[in-house]
């Protein structure tokens, strides 16, 4: 089954809208993820896309407001060391998503707050 596809039918799983994820855009990743990529769990939050973005930001184990936590990449280079995130970046801007146990752990959300600026 095509990337398209399986983003498609775990919308449609979880009730939301499908919202198509440019893999030549960037996402925002912390600084780490490529070392903490067997790390879990994983959270991922999506923004509006703007500005050559994706919207999505995305970070594996504990969150950190430093300034230099995240960085932009762009999303294609997540089927190299991160592709457990790719079915699920079809979902919509203000939802979330936690994959744990080796992604035998699934939770996805509605978060409007991500959209009040």
């Amino acid at each position: 089954m095509d990337l398209i596809k399986k983003q498609q039918r775990i919308c449609k799983k979880y009730g939301f809208e499908f919202e198509a994820c440019d893999l030549y855009l960037k996402v925002v990743i912390s600084l780490d993820i490529k070392e903490k990529s067997k790390t879990m769990p994983i959270h991922a939050l999506r923004h509006r896309a703007e500005g050559g973005t994706t919207g999505w930001y995305i970070w594996a184990g504990e969150y950190s407001e430093d300034d230099d936590f995240f960085k932009p990449m762009h999303a294609i280079h997540l089927e190299e060391f991160f592709p457990i995130v790719l079915p699920y970046l079809g979902l919509p801007s203000g939802t979330r998503f936690l994959i744990a146990e080796d992604g035998n752990y699934v939770d996805i959300w509605e978060d409007l707050s991500i959209l009040s600026d």
